[in-house]
């Protein structure tokens, strides 16, 4: 099987979620099939394996809509795209487009990173469901990354297209910290800061905690910052790093008591799955998506209570606390794995192949 990836999501200089989920599976099913990647900027090889690949237009340029003309040409058995939004109009080739998650319809708030345009498109797009279902019907196969993910696009009738599990996962061939050795006072939190995270409700719970320092891992706009550090309680330790390389980030993990998380929404939430691999704990508020990520791994509280959240800290300093939830960790993590994702989108590319043989009316 020959299958095209579309890389044009992968950042040019650290990954984000989509970036990494879309070059973790190149790696993975690489190992498997014939695979080529699209890309549109020289510099995103340098966070994706190498495989072969070819440089096309942006996919945030209004060429989008034409792709499947340059697609055509380097004739795939199948495509598929870690996003929605990839131009389909005349391919032949059949084609597996993902939608992550449904975020945005609740909390219209655009990534900052996009141009004004786009941003404009981005809040008309997601005021009615409808074009998400155009978009959708135009695939022959449909796939997300969660079974929460998948009962929501079902509940909004978004596809008529099979929708297939192709799971995020964690990085392969790290080993786990040694519970032994302990954790330092801290608490991680890895995310965007939009509302919807409600970065808000961990920075209000450090007041309960003096003696533990919370550290805010990634980029934050300067108003943004400004605007959290006028939260942060009188007495308690916030350290906002603005940035950490992957290398610094794993070695956080490794020292600290626990990854908190209080999103309101997510469509998946990979640091979730990047800290339980390596036996960290996790605080994660009481939604759907953490509850089917996290499992038994997670200490689940209220979303709206810095005191709870506080509370699920100080539960791990109980004698043998911190070290079961870890073991625990490690159990729940160990099952997803980029193999068995990338075993999902080969048979959901099977399918998508057998899909679009029916429609245009061939053996």
């Amino acid at each position: 099987m020959r299958i095209l990836i579309d890389a044009r999501f992968t950042r040019t200089d650290q990954h984000d979620g989509i970036s990494r989920f879309g070059a973790s599976l190149i790696e993975a099913v690489s190992r498997r099939a014939d695979v080529a990647m699209l890309i549109s900027d020289d510099r995103q090889l340098a966070l994706l394996p190498s495989v072969p690949h070819v440089k096309v237009t942006s996919p945030l340029s209004p060429r989008e809509l034409f792709i499947a003309g340059q697609v055509n040409r380097l004739r795939p058995d199948v495509v598929f795209c870690p996003m929605q939004t990839m131009g389909s109009w005349g391919r032949r080739y059949p084609l597996i487009l993902t939608l992550h998650d449904l975020i945005y319809y609740e909390h219209p708030e655009p990534p900052g990173f996009l141009p004004a345009p786009v941003r404009l498109l981005w809040r008309l797009y997601h005021r009615a469901y409808w074009p998400q279902r155009v978009l959708l019907n135009r695939a022959d196969v449909v796939a997300t990354v969660s079974h929460t993910t998948r009962w929501l696009m079902s509940e909004k009738r978004l596809t008529r297209r099979p929708v297939r599990i192709v799971g995020n996962a964690p990085p392969g061939g790290r080993e786990p910290r040694r519970a032994e050795a302990g954790a330092e006072k801290t608490l991680l939190y890895m995310g965007s800061f939009m509302p919807y995270k409600n970065v808000e409700t961990v920075i209000s719970g450090m007041e309960h905690l003096p003696d533990y320092e919370l550290h805010l891992l990634s980029r934050v706009s300067t108003g943004r910052r400004a605007e959290l550090e006028s939260l942060v309680p009188a007495g308690a330790r916030v350290v906002f790093h603005g940035g950490v390389s992957e290398e610094d980030y794993e070695a956080l993990l490794r020292r600290t008591t626990a990854l908190v998380s209080l999103s309101r929404s997510e469509g998946y939430g990979l640091p979730l799955v990047e800290a339980m691999s390596l036996g960290t704990p996790v605080v994660a508020s009481d939604i759907p998506i953490f509850r089917e990520v996290g499992g038994a791994g997670t200490s689940y509280v209220d979303p709206d209570s810095p005191a709870a959240f506080a509370a699920a800290v100080r539960a791990l300093e109980a004698p043998g606390a911190w070290e079961a939830a870890s073991a625990a960790a490690r159990t729940q993590a160990a099952t997803f794995s980029w193999d068995a994702s990338a075993d999902a989108l080969l048979a959901a590319a099977q399918e998508a192949i057998e899909a679009h043989a029916r429609r245009r009316g061939t053996p």
